[in-house]
């Protein structure tokens, strides 16, 4: 007998285990979990790093330097190969295009240029980094290169900062300014 010709009738489902239903069901009072301890808790059990009271890996292991990945700024990746294989010549190449050809996928905003293959047609490429060989390839054949401005992440804390102390002033502003008389009474 194979796995693909087991049937419902042969054992294919497994019935649940019923708990907490008597001591008759073999699975009653402690529900096979056992007397006390952390397991027979609700919520308890070892956590992902727990090594039994041995020093964790990570406490042992020496911190040192530092790590920008927290910081660090990444790029979705396109290459003039790709720009030479999916674009007709003359045409404008933005972000928002690449997207919608899939050719830039992943969730990060910016998107940078780099050299991989040959460019022969006259592009106007639009993106956030392109690399000094890829700029040079594109203005090789004829097209322009376009860099989009990127705000740094401070630059764009600082914007949405005073965007609400804009409309918490202009709200202000509002409250405390002069009634109009409502409609359809007559000033006295």
């Amino acid at each position: 007998m194979m796995l693909n010709e087991i049937t419902s009738e042969a054992g294919r489902h497994r019935r649940r285990r019923r708990i907490g239903r008597g001591h008759g069901s073999g699975h009653g009072k402690t529900c096979g979990r056992g007397h006390k301890g952390s397991h027979a808790r609700s919520g308890g059990g070892a956590h992902r790093l727990h090594e039994g009271g041995q020093m964790p890996i990570f406490r042992r292991m020496p911190k040192r330097g530092f790590s920008n990945f927290c910081y660090r700024t990444e790029f979705e990746i396109v290459n003039v190969a790709d720009l030479e294989a999916r674009f007709g010549d003359g045409e404008t190449v933005s972000v928002d295009l690449l997207r919608k050809l899939r050719l830039v996928q992943g969730r990060r905003p910016l998107v940078k240029i780099l050299a991989k293959g040959d460019l022969k047609k006259k592009l106007t490429v639009e993106a956030h980094a392109f690399s000094g060989k890829a700029r040079e390839a594109i203005e090789q054949a004829g097209g322009t290169v376009k860099l989009i401005e990127r705000r740094t992440p401070q630059e764009a804390a600082k914007a949405k900062r005073n965007t609400a102390k804009v409309a918490r002033a202009a709200a202000k502003a509002g409250a405390s300014a002069p009634q109009a008389d409502s409609p359809g009474t007559e000033p006295s």
